[in-house]
């Protein structure tokens, strides 16, 4: 699938959630979305059922249903779980998934960033990175955390496609290059 297509149905995904009736917050969507994109990434076995010839849409769209009745998908994200299954698309779901986010977050004017420490940061510290990064851009923000224990300390912080390195060893490179410069 090119990314066009994928495109295609997170754009169409994206119309039906931010509607004024449906009724599903486009936050617990990407919430939904990314349950039914683990679970297609944990089980082989899923994956083989839905694309096996072997076995009718019609049992596949059972096995689905009752999976989304197991994660409690919205009827809106259970339907369009479907839809890519029966396209048989399951297997850019994941693109489709990012997209989708990138879009509502254009719609809602809100900034993804991704900050990566090296262990779980405290209440306190996260209020006062995400206070700093909206003085810094001057726009809402989401963040989503993440831990890399291969950092010595201190956080990265990836937004858009631009990468902001406040860890040790960044700081210890920069202070390497520096140096080399005088030299």
């Amino acid at each position: 699938m090119t990314g066009a297509s994928a495109s295609h149905y997170a754009r169409a995904l994206a119309d039906a959630v931010m509607s004024p009736d449906s009724g599903l917050d486009p936050r617990k969507a990407i919430e939904q979305l990314h349950a039914v994109e683990r679970l297609l990434a944990s089980s082989k076995d899923l994956q083989l059922v839905l694309v096996s010839p072997m076995i009718n849409k019609a049992e596949k769209f059972n096995v689905l249903r009752r999976l989304a009745g197991q994660l409690e998908l919205h009827a809106t994200v259970r339907n369009f779980w479907l839809l890519v299954a029966s396209h048989r698309r399951t297997g850019e779901i994941r693109r489709m998934v990012t997209q989708f986010e990138q879009i509502v977050n254009e719609r809602l004017r809100l900034t993804a960033i991704e900050v990566t420490s090296r262990r779980e940061l405290t209440g306190n510290q996260k209020e006062e990175i995400e206070r700093v990064l909206v003085d810094k851009l001057g726009k809402a923000i989401e963040v989503h955390y993440k831990l890399d224990p291969s950092l010595l300390g201190g956080i990265k912080a990836l937004i858009t496609s631009k990468e902001y390195d406040a860890t040790i060893r960044g700081g210890l490179e920069r202070l390497r290059a520096q140096l080399l410069a005088t030299v």
